[in-house]
């Protein structure tokens, strides 16, 4: 019987755990630490499943190969926390989930570009201090609006039918724009697509090109009554030229869903020490033009059951000497 280990889950994933291992006839052993806080139980373990923020410390990869592991799986659609060349030096095979919902992080970044729309960020940060006077509070109706999406896969491709099933103008900015979103998407440049829109929702994966995608020069390029959504990665925003843009003016706000330097952060309990120990996100935080919220864009029923039933099929596919399809090779 194979015995897979998993690792950093948390609770709301045991129920999908439980019921695969049943399904499968497999053990699955589990444990909220990271991979590298949890070496030892890999004695006996055949495969392995991580989730995790941070990256995997370079000394894990040659212990895997020593412990007969074949493959290394994320279960997320993001795997920079993986370094690949040194997975594919220690003979593992490098798995994630790139489509375990398009939906769930679509439909969050619907929500954020309504909430921008409709100004919430302000309205709820006024009404908090009893201020309840409407001056510069007026929205625009989503059909009305112009929505800016920078990439364009499944995720940013989900999100562009919702809006365009609203009647808002969807403006898109790939490097491989699909024949298949004609008439729902009008592909444009980047610059374009900065200068017009109302809202622009990032949707890319976190690679070297896409690092920093967002910095000064480009908030410069947008409208001053712009907002942006973010529920991608944090480091293609840069943070610092993001505080300068909303604190003087240069866009009007900001829904994070996402933001560097937030592995010690988010899905932990920062009331008692307020995030001092944290200065740019706590800046952020505390503006009154930002929702800042600890990557949950992804949290729904049917994403945590793909996430978990995508990488544990993955893993028994490599463990039988099969290809898969979510092998990353580069």
């Amino acid at each position: 019987m194979p015995k897979i280990l998993m690792t950093s889950v948390r609770p709301d994933e045991q129920a999908a755990i439980q019921a695969y291992a049943a399904a499968h006839q497999i053990e699955i052993s589990t444990t909220p630490n990271v991979l590298a806080d949890a070496l030892d139980l890999l004695t006996d373990a055949d495969g392995v499943i991580i989730q995790q923020r941070g990256p995997v410390p370079a000394h894990v990869y040659p212990i895997l190969k020593q412990q007969g592991m074949k493959q290394i799986t994320t279960r997320t659609a993001g795997f920079d926390m993986i370094d690949l060349a040194l997975a594919h030096e220690n003979g593992l095979t490098v798995t994630n989930v790139p489509a375990y919902s398009p939906r769930s992080v679509a439909e969050f970044a619907l929500m954020q570009i309504f909430r921008l729309l409709r100004h919430t960020p302000q309205v709820d940060h006024q009404a908090a201090a009893g201020d309840f006077r409407w001056a510069g509070l007026q929205a625009k109706e989503i059909h009305s609006a112009t929505i800016g999406i920078i990439g364009v896969g499944r995720i940013g491709g989900t999100l562009a039918h919702l809006l365009h099933a609203l009647g808002a103008h969807v403006l898109g900015y790939d490097v491989q724009p699909r024949a298949e979103l004609a008439g729902i998407v009008e592909y444009t440049t980047k610059t374009e697509l900065l200068n017009h829109a109302d809202v622009v929702s990032l949707h890319v994966d976190l690679n070297p090109t896409s690092e920093n995608l967002l910095t000064a020069a480009d908030f410069a390029l947008m409208k001053s009554t712009a907002g942006l959504v973010n529920a991608s990665r944090g480091p293609v925003v840069n943070t610092a030229d993001l505080i300068t843009a909303l604190k003087t003016g240069v866009i009007a706000a900001a829904a994070l869903d996402t933001v560097t330097g937030e592995a010690p952060i988010f899905n932990q309990d920062h009331r008692a020490d307020q995030l001092v120990a944290f200065p740019q996100i706590q800046e952020l935080w505390q503006l009154p033009n930002v929702i800042l919220t600890p990557h949950i864009a992804f949290f729904t029923n049917i994403a945590v059951q793909n996430m978990v039933d995508t990488a544990l099929d993955d893993v028994l596919a490599i463990l039988a000497g099969q290809s898969v399809a979510n092998e990353v090779k580069a």
